[in-house]
């Protein structure tokens, strides 16, 4: 769906090139998660792609057409962009912000007054009592909300979003990582995510791609990185706690074992993570909990298993928190 080729992208007065020789694809309904270290080139690798930056060389590509040969505003028309800031226009209401790009392509009033009121309903605000508020009246998530709302508007293909949790609190932070993977598990678009976090990368990505001065280091599954680091910067850059962080990846019916005629005291969902598991171990001093699907027990977890699973050399297909469905 998105293909970069060989990119390079210098900027005057640069020794180095911001983005070096830059190879990676994103598949359809991809979610590819774009970190590093400050200066990494991870930004400028994504506003490649709407061309609000231009490659030096090299070639980028939407579902096989050069984004060099698309008029930029059509292309970024069919490109849903979400910041940090959000951007809204102050003196808009809510349902006028959301219905921004609709309107610049020339829709029936009533069909984007239908899709206004869709998308607030799918990000969680109410059309009728916050719709015709302004944004100065809502909270940071709630903005937040209405931003991904309004770059879903037209329904575009790929949707470009550039830390856009990073100025929220920790605990709405969480809420809105949430209530966005479960929008894209209802919609398949190809999503290109910036972040600095790698709690958030690993959290959020179908693939993360780790950057360094420019260059690609590893493009891998967040489960694949975190078992087999490319090399001793990656390694230190996912952090000493990477088995822990592998462990929130997986769900505990990856791990379980047959149940026996006598179930442990303690049960935790079969959904659930491995991290969860061995927290809930750790808290009730138990190395074993029953494993409970559709209300049933599934079978039984013990703090070997989890060890093991976090020790696995990821030759085995094991099972990720969220997978299950999709």
């Amino acid at each position: 769906m998105i293909e970069l080729e060989d990119v390079v992208k210098r900027f005057p007065g640069s020794a180095h090139p911001a983005v070096d020789r830059l190879s990676l694809n994103v598949a359809q309904g991809e979610v590819c998660v774009l970190i590093g270290p400050s200066g990494c080139g991870k930004t400028t690798t994504m506003r490649l792609v709407n061309r609000l930056i231009e490659p030096d060389s090299g070639t980028v590509r939407i579902a096989g057409r050069d984004v060099m040969q698309t008029d930029p505003v059509e292309l970024r028309r069919g490109i849903g962009y979400v910041i940090q800031q959000v951007g809204l226009f102050p003196h808009w209401t809510i349902a006028e912000n959301v219905a921004t790009v609709p309107r610049l392509l020339g829709w029936a009033a009533d069909r984007t007054t239908q899709r206004v009121h869709e998308l607030l309903t799918l990000v969680g605000i109410d059309p009728a009592t916050a719709g015709q508020r302004y944004p100065r009246e809502l909270s940071g998530g709630q903005k937040q909300r209405v931003g991904v709302a309004r770059a879903l508007a037209a329904d575009p293909p790929v949707m470009l979003m550039d830390e856009p949790f990073g100025a929220l609190d920790p605990i709405t932070r969480k809420r809105m990582q949430d209530e966005f993977l479960r929008i894209l598990r209802s919609l398949s678009k190809t999503i290109v995510f910036v972040t600095h976090d790698i709690d958030e990368a690993i959290k959020m990505g179908d693939r993360v791609a780790i950057m360094k001065d420019g260059a690609l280091l590893q493009y891998a599954s967040p489960e694949r990185i975190l078992a087999h680091p490319a090399d001793a910067f990656v390694d230190e850059f996912v952090g000493a706690d990477r088995a822990l962080k592998r462990l929130a990846l997986l769900e505990c019916r990856s791990a379980m074992q047959p149940a026996g005629a006598t179930l442990p005291a303690e049960s935790i969902a079969a959904e659930a993570s491995l991290r969860d598991a061995l927290a809930l171990m750790l808290q009730t001093n138990t190395d074993a909990v029953a494993v409970i699907a559709h209300g049933a027990p599934a079978g039984v977890l013990t703090l070997a298993d989890v060890r093991g699973a976090s020790r696995d050399d990821g030759a085995a297909a094991s099972r990720a928190v969220g997978s299950s469905g999709t």
